[in-house]
This record gives C-alpha cells, structure tokens and sequence, in this order.
C-alpha cells in the first residue's frame, strides 16, 4: 500500500513538474507559433498560456514590433551608364505571425534580396541627376513595390529610405567642380548686384544735390526778379519823366563799360544827349524862376 502511494507520488510530481514545464508568459509586442504534431495549432498572444504536453511544441517566437533592416550597400547603374553604390534602410513590421513563419524560408533575406532587385530596375530608368535629386520618389516606389511584394510573408513595410548614395570617384569630382562653380556664380552675381546698387545709390543722391541746386538757383532767380519788379513797379507809380529813362539809361551803358565785355552797343538816341541836357536846364530855369514867384509873393 505504501509501495503504491509513493509511486502515484512519483507520478503526480512528475505531472505537475511536465504541466509546469510546459506553461508559457508570452510577453508584450510578441507572438509565439504553436504547432500540434507537426501542423499549425495556434498563436499564442499576450499572457500566459499553456500548452499540451507531448503534442504541442513552440514552433516560432516573433517580435510584432517595428524592426529595421539595414541592408549592405547594392551596385546599381544608371540609365545613362554611371555604376555606383546604393544602401537603403528598410522599416518593416510583422502583422501576420503564421505567414511570416510559414510564408518564406529567412525572411530578412528575402527583403534583402527584394530590396536590391527593386533598387536596381527603378535606378536603371532614371539618370544620375535624378537619382542624386529624386529620393523620395525612389523611397516612394520602393516602398510600394516591396510592401506588396512581402505581404503574402505577413509583413507589413512602413517605409524604405536611401541612406547613402556613391557615385564613382571622377563624378564625386565633377560634382564637386559643378557646385564650386555655382558658388562662384552666385558669389559674382550678388558682387555685380552690390555694386549695381551702389552705382544706383551714387546715382540717385547725384540726382537730388542737382535737383536741390536747382530749387535753390529758381529760388534766388524767382526773389530778385520779385525785387526787380516791385523796384520798376514803385518807379512806374512815380511816373518818371523823359530825362530820369535817359539817365537810367547811361547808368546801364557805364555797367556795360565796367564789364568784360570788349564791345559797346550804344543806342541811337544818344545823339539827343544835348537836346536832352537842354531841357533839362529849361526845366531847372523853369524851377527857379517859380520858387523866386512864390518868394516875392
């Protein structure tokens, strides 16, 4: 009897000790692929599960989380016959467990063999310029391409980047002449810009000292004429006679006589000069001859 209840001990500590052994903590942003004699049984989410002793065995443990591949660098030629290197990233994560695992033999490699395939066929239609110029079209198409490729394998490509790009060493020169020689463009047109405007500039302050010095010669013109006007309009109301405008006049011809100029215009009427001292002896005569009236009155 007690023969018998040692070995059903025996029996129920191993039991326990196989269940035990047979429990699995699946833990968060994994799944676990249980097979049941050799076929697909289930997947096993977050938590603890347990699988049947001597049927049930792990197949597969895969991560659903965001993985990236960085894949080493693949040989490319352009359009325009230019072989350089390529290296791209690819971000991808698995949504179907039991494709992924069923789906494909090395995954990761199948991506990578994809990736360079789907690199080669979209460089070789497009020349270097564009290849140099046109990553995100590139990432785009690759992308696409490569996301519906990998989906029968459960996984899903969020995107795929080109990280470094290696043209010969003769185009890396060429390059590098190219963008000297636009900086140097750039430089000498901005120069030319500068001293066009400060040419402009010089120019413009030319313009307002003329502008300015002729304002101030109208100014002056404008004020002696009013003088001159005012004094020929105060002469006009004291209505001069004969004799003053002949006076006037030989003021004006002994200013042209103190001047440079080397030739007189005399005016015909100064051959009345004597008339023109006559009358105005007459006049002074005239003069005396009623002031001696008044005084005798």
């Amino acid at each position: 009897m007690e023969t018998a209840l040692i070995v059903l001990g025996i029996i129920g500590a191993v039991v326990i000790i196989i269940l035990i052994m047979h429990i699995r903590i699946v833990q968060q942003g994994e799944a676990v692929v249980v097979q049941r004699l050799g076929k697909y049984s289930r997947t096993l989410d977050t938590g603890l599960r347990w699988l049947v002793p001597f049927f049930d065995r792990v197949r597969a443990k895969v991560l659903l989380k965001e993985q990236v591949a960085d894949f080493d660098p693949t040989a490319v030629i352009t359009k325009d016959n230019v072989r350089m290197m390529i290296d791209s990233v690819v971000f991808f994560q698995i949504v179907e467990p039991k494709l992924f695992v069923y789906g494909v033999e090395n995954p990761l490699k199948a991506i990578d063999n994809l990736t360079a395939t789907t690199l080669r066929n979209i460089v070789g239609e497009l020349e270097l310029d564009e290849t140099l110029s046109s990553r995100e079209l590139v990432n785009n198409k690759m992308q696409a391409i490569i996301d519906e490729a990998t989906n029968p394998w459960g996984i899903k490509v969020h995107r795929v980047e080109l990280r470094n790009i290696i043209p010969p060493a003769s185009i890396q020169d060429s390059l590098e002449k190219q963008m000297r020689a636009e900086r140097e463009r750039r430089q000498a047109i901005l120069q030319a810009e500068g001293e066009k405007r400060a040419n402009i500039l010089v120019a413009e302050g030319e313009k307002q000292a003329a502008i300015l010095r002729a304002e101030a010669r109208k100014f002056a013109l404008l004020t002696e004429a009013e003088g001159q006007a005012e004094a020929i309009k105060k002469i006009v109301q004291a209505k001069p006679d004969a004799s003053y405008l002949t006076l006037q006049g030989f003021d004006a011809l002994k200013t042209l006589a103190d001047g440079q100029s080397t030739t007189i215009i005399v005016p015909s009427e100064i051959q009345n000069v004597a008339s023109m001292f006559a009358s105005m002896s007459g006049v002074l005569q005239a003069k005396k001859e009623a002031a001696a009236k008044v005084t005798k009155k």
